[in-house]
């Protein structure tokens, strides 16, 4: 049953605009697959091979897309027993959509520090989010 929900998640290539003053990164268009309507847009910064971890939002569509730097994010079951790792950033300039229900975290990779930004539909509600601590959730991040 858990794959199925990890199987929800997808991965967009997105566009770059290469040009001489400087790249245009293309992240996501209401007519994009994976737009759900628009709540708020934030940019998360990570420190290389710091680690945020975990978390659930209950009704919240994720779309994350790292413009600068290299992440790796981690999902997993409700059960906490199967996972999916997906890696993006500068040279896989992608977009990952995330349906509500799934447990996530995140790891800078590489670079003093990487960006990490959410097109969600739904403004942030702390009492949407569940958390999790870091060794709650047996992954290593190694």
């Amino acid at each position: 049953m858990g794959q199925i929900i990890l199987n929800q998640i997808t991965i967009t290539p997105l566009k770059k605009i290469i040009t001489p003053g400087g790249s245009v990164l293309h992240a996501m268009k209401n007519i994009d697959i994976g737009y759900s309507g628009f709540g708020e847009t934030y940019f998360s910064i990570i420190n290389g091979m710091s680690i945020k971890a975990w978390k659930l939002h209950k009704s919240m569509i994720l779309n994350f897309v790292v413009p600068l730097g290299k992440v790796k994010f981690v999902f997993c079951t409700k059960d906490k027993d199967e996972f999916k790792e997906i890696i993006i950033g500068e040279e896989s300039y992608s977009r990952i959509t995330v349906p509500a229900g799934i447990i996530f975290g995140f790891q800078g990779l590489f670079s003093p520090y990487s960006i990490v930004m959410n097109v969600a539909n739904l403004i942030h509600d702390p009492f949407e989010i569940e958390r999790y601590e870091k060794n709650e959730i047996c992954y290593n991040w190694h």
